[in-house]
Formats: structure tokens, C-alpha cells, sequence
């Protein structure tokens, strides 16, 4: 592509760097604290974590503020934050049976082994505008505390769940993915090459954006695909984080990690032995993001799809390449930048074109075609 340079390109961009520093205090009001949005935003908080590739909730909450509550845009800023930071340590694989659970749902079975946790969700609610959060203040926040009686203590709840998906495996229902399936990939060091494994399937669906991959596995729910799924398990919670530390014998505990877990089930499969067994989808992400969970084991399902002519989201390379939300906006914004020498070569080409066409009818016959490269 041909690019050329603005003139009085420098002064002009300090000035556009200004105005977006003005327009957003302009009003007048008092500037959103950093702990405000992370505390009172957690759903945008953790999309930007789980997009930006980065548990940092004070990042992601700070990259919010600063692209004004521009989700991609605070994306990017994450991800380019990431890049910068030096890698110590690779955690050691997660347990997700370990979760301490906020929330756990099935939507395949009604009576679960623990029962089922509602926790935090707007599911059963009417979206209608709240007109009261217009006049909240401390005071009334307080006042709801009160209300509905806080504890200071744990709930009783179990220390652990057993795995919906588990109860399956143990019946001879569900099928094991194959040893293929289980060699790790690592996407940031290593550009993805089609057929691609398991593992960077999953990574790059874990930090897909959201609306897209809930695009393309509804497009799958509707018919466009060969599977029809069920929600076999959806956890929200977290899972304590370890590493291997060089000084230490033990594994090393650095915190608990705040996670979506979706396990998707889908239709039947015809193991080795032909016997018919069900199928399993799985989408984990940081924060508590239920819908790209679910979509991502939608996803993870629809490709492993062995059909002749396959849909969209069946397709791992169209999946894969345009989930990105960072790859694509930046692709999309890119456009913005100058492509005068393009557009004028396509201008003069059309010219030429035209010409060609003009002299060809006075002449009253069909134009010779133009020689490439004229």
C-alpha cells in the first residue's frame, strides 16, 4: 500500500491528542476514579482483560477511563501493555474443579450433585431503565447494605463442586478428545498455521471479542452448522493461581484468578469403536463474561466439524482470523491512514478506462483490453 506523509502532520496530531483529553472533561464534572470503574464496571473491566490478554484489573479499569469507555480501543491499550512486560513465570495448569463458586448453572440437567447457584445475575430481571440509580448516593447505597443484611462471613456454600461433564465421562456417554488434541501451543510467540491444534484454538478464542464470536455461534444455534447445543455447565468463580518458583520446592500460590467456565454439549459422535457417544465444546475467559464463555464452547465445538462443506463457524481459519477484536479494529481503523497513492493509481486507472470505452463506441466497435500495468 502507498502511504504519504501529512504535511504539518506533527502539530496537527498534538493537537488531536489535546482535544481528546478536552472532550472528555469538558463537562465539567468530577473525573471517574480508577477504583470507581473497576469496582462499579466489573462486566467492561473483565471484557477488557479477557481481550486485552491480561489479568489486570487495575489495567484494565485505568484503559478504560482513558479510551472513555471504548472497549476495543481499551483492549489495544492492554494487549500493547502486555507486549512490554517481561514473562518470569508460566502458571501451572488450572483445576477448575477446585472453583469457588459464585454462580453455577446447567441448562441440561434440573438437579445437579451441590444444586444449583444463581449468584449475581440479571437472567430473570426486566431490562427497564432504572431511574432510580439517577439519585443514588452513599448514603443510599449504604442503606441497601443494610437492607439486604451483608455478611462479613462466607455463606455456606461447598468448598468445591463436582463437574456436571464428569458424571457423563463416568456413564460412557461423552467422548475423550484424542491424544492430537493435547499438544500446547503458544500463540504469542508463535504465529497460528492452519490445520492448527486444539490449545491455539483455545487461546484464540479466549481472547476473541466478544460480539463477534457471539455472532458467529448464534449463526450456528440458527442452522448453520450440524450441531444443536446444551449447556451442560457454566461456572462463574475463581480458581487459585500456582507457579514453579526456582528457590522454592513446592509449587508457589499467587492469588485466586476471577473465571467464566462454559462446557457445551453437543450432538452425537461415533467413537472408534462406533459407538455413539455425546460431543464436548469448552470456553474458559477471564472475569465474568457468561456469553463469550458459552460462545466460545460453541465455537471450540463447531470446529472440530468434519463435514465436506462447512458453514462459517465451522471454518477454524475464517473463525480464528476475524474473532480478533484487536487485529480486526486495527485492520478496519487502519483505512483512516493516507492511501492517496492507491486511490489516485485506481482514479487514474478508471480514467484510462473510460477513455478506452469512449473511443471504442465512437469507433463503433467493442474496446481492446487494457494491458495490464497501463
Amino acid at each position: 500500500m502507498g502511504y504519504v506523509a501529512v504535511a504539518g502532520g506533527e502539530e496537527a496530531i498534538t493537537n488531536a491528542e489535546a482535544l481528546v483529553a478536552f472532550y472528555r472533561l469538558k463537562g465539567g464534572s468530577t473525573p471517574v476514579q480508577v477504583r470507581q470503574i473497576r469496582e462499579q464496571m466489573r462486566l467492561a473491566v473483565d471484557k477488557v482483560m479477557s481481550e486485552g490478554s491480561l489479568y489486570a484489573p487495575g489495567i484494565a479499569a485505568l484503559a478504560l477511563k482513558q479510551a472513555e469507555g471504548d472497549g476495543i480501543e481499551a483492549s489495544f491499550i492492554v494487549r500493547a501493555y502486555r507486549a512490554t512486560q517481561p514473562r518470569r513465570y508460566v502458571s501451572l495448569p488450572v483445576d477448575t474443579r477446585q472453583m469457588r463458586v459464585i454462580r453455577r448453572i446447567s441448562g441440561a440437567f434440573q438437579d445437579v450433585p451441590g444444586g444449583q447457584v444463581l449468584g449475581p445475575t440479571r437472567d430473570y430481571t426486566q431490562r427497564l431503565v432504572d431511574f432510580a440509580l439517577l439519585g443514588e448516593t452513599p448514603e443510599l447505597a449504604a442503606g441497601f447494605f443494610k437492607k439486604i443484611g451483608v455478611q462479613t462471613s462466607r455463606s455456606a456454600l461447598p468448598d468445591t463442586f463436582p463437574k456436571v461433564i464428569d458424571l457423563l465421562r463416568r456413564e460412557g456417554l461423552m467422548a475423550e478428545p484424542g491424544d492430537r488434541d493435547r499438544a500446547l501451543s503458544d500463540i504469542t510467540r508463535e504465529a497460528i498455521s492452519f490445520p492448527c491444534n486444539r490449545s491455539a484454538k483455545l487461546q484464540s478464542l479466549a481472547r476473541g471479542e466478544t460480539g463477534v464470536m457471539m455472532a458467529l455461534a448464534y449463526s450456528s444455534m440458527r442452522g448453520f452448522g450440524d450441531i444443536h447445543p446444551y449447556l451442560g455447565e457454566l461456572r462463574v468463580g475463581t480458581v487459585p493461581l500456582f507457579i514453579n518458583h526456582r528457590a522454592k520446592k513446592h509449587p508457589v500460590y499467587l492469588g485466586p484468578v476471577l473465571v467464566t467456565e462454559a462446557e457445551i454439549i453437543s450432538g452425537q459422535y461415533e467413537d472408534d469403536q462406533g459407538i455413539p457417544k455425546l460431543t464436548l465444546g469448552y470456553g474458559l475467559c477471564f472475569g465474568h463474561n457468561e456469553l463469550k464463555a458459552i460462545a466460545m464452547g460453541v465455537l471450540d465445538r463447531t470446529m472440530q466439524s468434519q463435514a465436506p462443506q462447512r458453514a462459517p463457524a465451522e471454518d477454524e481459519e475464517f473463525v480464528l482470523y476475524h474473532i480478533d477484536g484487536i487485529e480486526s479494529s486495527g485492520f478496519s481503523a487502519h483505512w483512516k491512514l493516507p492511501h492517496y497513492v492507491t486511490f489516485q493509481s485506481t482514479l487514474d486507472r478508471l480514467r484510462r478506462t473510460q477513455k478506452l470505452k469512449e473511443e471504442a463506441d465512437t469507433l463503433g466497435r467493442e474496446p481492446e483490453p487494457e494491458t495490464p500495468g497501463l
